[in-house]
């Protein structure tokens, strides 16, 4: 199942790294259905908890996280998804260029990320369709996450 998800996001994050990376505020859903379908507000938090707990969990990724203050990466992860997902927040943290500058990370390392991220919403019983929907968004972020964009 999740090789299947791996295949079907490829060409959307392939095709993310020919655009230029667009603003949190950007890829903001004029709608709340996503939202909706990730669980509002408690569904997201509980999702950027998890989110963080998979990250430093994971031998692979976990470096990039030693210097991190968590419990603001929490909550800025939890912003920025609910944002994204057309809920009533706004992002507040610095822009993804700014956030990932230096860390020079790898597409082992970007696909790492995209797997925890999978899991943890596996974890949390969120359904595949809004998984996908929540992914494809980020996807958006990958090339200037990887340093790729200008």
């Amino acid at each position: 199942m999740q090789r299947l998800l791996i295949l079907l996001i490829a060409p959307i994050l392939l095709a993310a790294c020919a655009t230029p990376a667009p603003t949190t505020a950007e890829l903001a859903a004029k709608d709340d259905s996503l939202y909706q379908a990730l669980g509002q507000q408690q569904g997201i938090d509980l999702l950027a908890g998890e989110l963080v707990f998979r990250f430093i969990s994971d031998t692979r990724i976990a470096h990039y996280f030693a210097d991190t203050d968590l419990d603001r990466l929490e909550q800025k992860i939890a912003e920025q998804v609910c944002m994204l997902a057309g809920g009533p927040c706004t992002y507040t943290g610095d822009d993804m260029r700014t956030v990932h500058e230096g860390m020079n990370l790898t597409e082992t390392d970007f696909n790492a990320m995209v797997e925890d991220a999978q899991l943890a919403m596996t974890a949390i019983s969120i359904p595949e369709a809004a998984q996908n929907r929540l992914l494809a968004k980020l996807a958006k972020f990958r090339g200037v996450v990887l340093g790729r964009e200008e």
